[in-house]
């Protein structure tokens, strides 16, 4: 899953550079997916967890370093300086952390409904309340469903800043016809279809968390040799 993560935002990377090109400095996109790319192998080979963790935090800063860069539009009312959760501090992080529990829901309900107990992980610890495997599950996806689905919202000028409000703590949270907004471009999102890259057949965006699920089911079972995480293409 972390594989898939990096593999994944690596992608997302290498998609921005050769789309917009000319407003970007594809030198350092480049290099930072040269770096991501470096990451891989190692995960690969690695079998302690707190290593594991330290990959994926190395990825992500590496990734996350270019986030606010393939931000094109109304850079005024939407940037991104850092990920800030609990709470969002600004508009690109509440659209994340907002859009990142939809696709944790959908991920917590794929796995229930091939028998798995979302809330038994494997990356993140086990605690009250929380569906732990779901958030593992989440991670591979986050790059290119997710965080893909945020920046064409800000890239095609589909939200606007009117659709947040702000906090006296200095919370930024989506507003109720901005969270109606983005609640209904996801829906149509999902419905955009694609080739799944193991299976290799067509399904829509928003059987993805269903078919992972269920692809994870049956390696604990043994009916597979490994798990394929969703490796975006």
């Amino acid at each position: 899953m972390i594989f898939g993560k990096l593999s994944n935002a690596r992608q997302v990377l290498d998609r921005a550079r050769r789309d917009h090109a000319p407003r970007l400095d594809t030198q350092q996109f480049l290099t930072v997916s040269d770096q991501m790319r470096g990451l891989l192998p190692q995960v690969m080979d690695e079998t302690s967890l707190d290593a594991l963790r330290g990959l994926e935090g190395a990825g992500a800063n590496l990734y996350f370093g270019l986030f606010d860069d393939m931000i094109l539009r109304n850079k005024e009312d939407f940037f991104f300086h850092g990920r800030s959760r609990r709470p969002p501090l600004d508009r690109v992080n509440a659209l994340l952390s907002f859009v990142y529990t939809m696709l944790g829901n959908e991920c917590a309900s794929a796995l229930e409904m091939v028998g798995l107990d979302a809330y038994v992980g494997f990356l993140h610890r086990d605690r009250p309340g929380r569906t732990s495997l779901a958030q593992d599950l989440l991670e591979e996806l986050r790059p290119c469903m997710a965080d893909r689905f945020v920046l064409t919202l800000i890239n095609n000028q589909e939200i606007s800043e009117k659709d947040f409000e702000e906090q006296e703590n200095g919370a930024v949270f989506l507003a109720g016809d901005g969270r109606k907004k983005v609640q209904r471009a996801w829906q149509e999102r999902k419905q955009t279809v694609i080739t799944h890259p193991f299976l290799k057949e067509k399904l829509p965006w928003g059987l993805v968390p269903y078919v992972q699920a269920l692809l994870l089911a049956r390696y604990l079972r043994d009916d597979l040799d490994g798990y394929p995480p969703f490796l975006w293409k």
